[in-house]
């Protein structure tokens, strides 16, 4: 089966239906209704992605609801008052706008609705599938997993995240141990699960934090201790105060300078009383530009050394987030700690590994029934055996990047193999990493899909570089 293009008109297939391709496939179709906009996506719920589908109810998003303004109508702020859950982020936040966090569910289901009215009216086609190659011969388009075909003079990947890579040596026991959980957000991650089992968790990011949480709110009893490399948490959001932004007059400049002109000037918020985290908002407005200006080493430098205490910083928890996590580890019910897990046995119902905590000691033995790996999402995509990407790889039309951060890309435009900017193959969200490195928040996104859907529409007036559209970005978020 193939879909056929409107006559006079474009066809764009948009491979995944989370926040990035619905956002784009959404804005495509009111920027141009005469052409024909195809979401595909596997899930039986599009529109939600991982991030706002694989997530409780009291899992909440990491950007307040004042700067979630996508352009979408209604605006999320008012489809949220409108279901009463505006009031409800409101009175926790203490009537401040500006602190109000709503549910990821919620960001979800007003996607959802967004694309089935899209759906409905025949602004936008949703298919359900599996996109496993492109088209071959003089076709354009790409190839589902069931054989039905979607012709397209426009492919965008918006695939989002993909799950966490195992964070040990190929070819090891325990990835295929029951007991480990490569996917933490698959549905049997946390099935079957003794409430006074021992837990293990890899990683102590985000992701942890959320299965932490899901793991407290199904009652569970057993220890859950979080094992990471530095063993560094995520700050929570504060506000109040005001920091002006101060690195601009600093570039170029490398990543050891601009560390040390950060940390200099955290210490002088806190000597006059502002929040630390004032400081890195005044940093965000820049960061395109200072990623951009620097060398492959640079980069590779900065991802070494200086990527997990920037991401701590710089993405936060709610505060009721927060305090709940707080909370887990006062009671001891959950534990973090420093360090690398080595030797790795089955004994008995248990696995046992050796803990190596940072700085030197003696190791000790940590025993887990399930061990759930939340290291975070993989962007690596060098020998990924995805069936889109390798049949992507093999034709040369994708350059996954030296440093394993997801595609070489050119104004949202993929690069080849060769390196020349395509035509008619784009990306948008997570996967253009190596040209932005901060692209998976809310407004970056928001800001990239404009741009691209300017671009492609071809609308009236200049495509501002997104490196000026990314501007006055760091309040909030």
């Amino acid at each position: 089966m193939a879909l056929e293009t409107p006559a006079g008109g474009r066809a764009v297939a948009i491979v995944g239906g989370g926040f990035s391709g619905t956002l784009l496939a959404l804005k495509l179709a009111a920027a141009r209704p005469d052409w024909r906009v195809t979401v595909i996506d596997p899930s039986s719920r599009p529109g939600r992605g991982l991030a706002y589908g694989a997530c409780a109810p009291s899992h909440l998003l990491n950007v307040p609801v004042s700067r979630l303004e996508t352009g979408l109508s209604p605006r999320f702020d008012a489809w949220l008052e409108a279901r009463g859950g505006m009031a409800a982020a409101l009175a926790e936040s203490g009537g401040d706008l500006q602190a109000a966090f709503a549910s990821r569910e919620a960001m979800g289901a007003y996607l959802a609705e967004r694309l089935e009215a899209a759906r409905r009216s025949g602004a936008v086609t949703v298919v359900r599938g599996e996109v496993v190659r492109l088209l071959d011969g003089a076709r354009r388009g790409v190839m589902l997993r069931d054989g039905r075909a979607v012709e397209a003079d426009t492919v965008v990947l918006a695939t989002g995240n993909l799950p966490p890579r195992p964070p040990l040596p190929a070819g090891h026991w325990l990835i295929d141990d029951a007991a480990f959980v490569t996917d933490p957000w698959s549905r049997e991650g946390l099935e079957d699960l003794d409430p006074d089992a021992p837990v293990l968790l890899l990683g102590a990011g985000l992701t942890m934090v959320d299965i932490a949480l899901s793991l407290a709110e199904r009652g569970h009893r057993g220890p859950m201790l979080a094992v990471s490399r530095r063993g560094l948490l995520p700050g929570a959001h504060l506000y109040g105060g005001a920091w002006e932004p101060f690195l601009a007059r600093l570039l170029p400049a490398g990543p050891l300078a601009l560390s040390k002109a950060i940390r200099a000037e955290v210490r002088r918020a806190q000597a006059q009383g502002q929040p630390w985290q004032r400081v890195i908002d005044a940093v965000r407005p820049v960061i395109g530009r200072i990623w951009s200006g620097w060398s492959p080493a640079e980069r590779g430098r900065f991802l070494r050394h200086l990527r997990p205490r920037w991401d701590v910083h710089r993405h936060r928890m709610a505060p009721r987030i927060a305090a709940r996590i707080e909370a887990l580890l006062a009671s001891g019910a959950l534990t973090t700690r420093a360090g690398r897990l080595r030797d790795w046995r089955r004994a008995g119902g248990l696995i046992e590994v050796e803990l190596h905590p940072r700085g030197g000691g003696p190791a000790q033995t940590v025993c887990a029934a399930r061990i759930l790996n939340c290291t975070g999402p993989r962007s690596d995509l060098q020998g990924l055996e995805e069936p889109l990407f390798a049949d992507l790889a093999r034709r040369g039309l994708i350059a996954p990047d030296a440093l394993g951060l997801g595609l070489e890309t050119q104004d949202c435009a993929v690069l080849t193999a060769r390196g020349e900017a395509s035509t008619w193959l784009y990306a948008v969200g997570p996967l253009t990493r190596p040209a932005w490195w901060e692209i998976t928040a809310v407004p970056e996104i928001t800001a990239q899909v404009d741009g691209l859907v300017h671009a492609l529409a071809q609308d009236a007036g200049e495509v501002p570089a997104l490196a000026e559209v990314f501007a006055d970005m760091g309040a909030g978020i």
